[in-house]
């Protein structure tokens, strides 16, 4: 069953290319974590704005640093901070939107009133927010921005435990002692996995977009870090005489972004019983 249904998965065309940018992104993180050609933090005033060759692939930016590894290593800092945002708005989202959806009554009402309080202000923006009183750090780009998603999994889980909650299954659970927390934890959060799934890869995308963002904006990882929006935007002020420095940031943002993209795409039409014919 695992097999065929990874086999209908990797079938799908849209799967098959997103697999294969998102593969060239987890390939540049794991070798900028684990080595690369130059120190990426190091400057060589002799070798500055040097254009692609043999020696430097992806040329040297204004302070003489090696672009091709501060590539490698600012996909594994947008790699790690896109997935532990990931990971912190999931965990905070499902269990707010799991005990809010099955107490109901004031708990849910309050609960939905917050979450669409916070959902008035753009991701980004509350992210921000949050950032100018924190202060930017790895740390609090990954707390602004899974505080600015959570409110997207809470409605998600929210909405599939009152459809789930009012089930034979979970009438059955009840009649056999099963208190809240343990009829959660066993019967309900499982059966919310697939939307959980779908809306993770999409976030996914949307964190990594985000963190470029912050970083863009000076507000995301500080330098000298290096960061995909952080090179592009000290790329700005060498633009014209040399544009490699926006160039190649920007094709990694986007050759990342397209890739998760086309994987959740895939990945929504496989588990849609709607879209999935087979």
């Amino acid at each position: 069953m695992r097999n065929s249904a990874m086999t209908r998965f990797l079938s799908r065309p849209n799967a098959a290319l997103g697999l294969i940018f998102f593969s060239f992104m987890l390939l540049a993180a794991a070798w900028g974590l684990l080595a690369t050609p130059y120190d990426p933090l190091r400057p060589d005033v002799w070798a500055r704005l040097q254009g692609p060759s043999a020696l430097h692939w992806l040329g040297t930016d204004g302070f003489g640093r090696d672009v091709f590894s501060r590539l490698l290593v600012a996909a594994w800092v947008s790699a790690g901070v896109s997935m532990a945002t990931v990971a912190l708005a999931v965990t905070l989202g499902t269990g707010i939107g799991a005990i809010a959806g099955y107490l109901g009554g004031r708990v849910d009402d309050a609960v939905t009133v917050l979450m669409d309080a916070l959902m008035s202000f753009p991701a980004i923006l509350l992210a921000l927010g949050i950032l100018a009183a924190i202060g930017p750090s790895p740390g609090g780009v990954v707390l602004a921005l899974g505080l600015a998603y959570t409110p997207s999994v809470v409605r998600v889980v929210r909405g599939s435990v009152l459809s789930l909650k009012e089930r034979e299954f979970i009438d059955a659970a009840r009649v056999l002692g099963h208190g809240p927390l343990r009829t959660l934890l066993t019967h309900v959060i499982p059966n919310c996995l697939t939307p959980l799934t779908v809306l993770a890869t999409a976030m996914f995308g949307n964190a990594l977009l985000s963190e470029s963002a912050l970083s863009f904006l000076g507000a995301g990882v500080p330098p000298p870090a290096p960061t995909w929006g952080g090179m592009l935007a000290e790329g700005r002020q060498h633009v014209q005489a040399a544009p490699w420095l926006c160039i190649f940031p920007g094709l990694a943002i986007s050759m990342a972004l397209l890739g998760i993209n086309l994987l959740g795409d895939a990945l929504r039409d496989l588990l849609d019983p709607r879209m999935n014919k087979l």
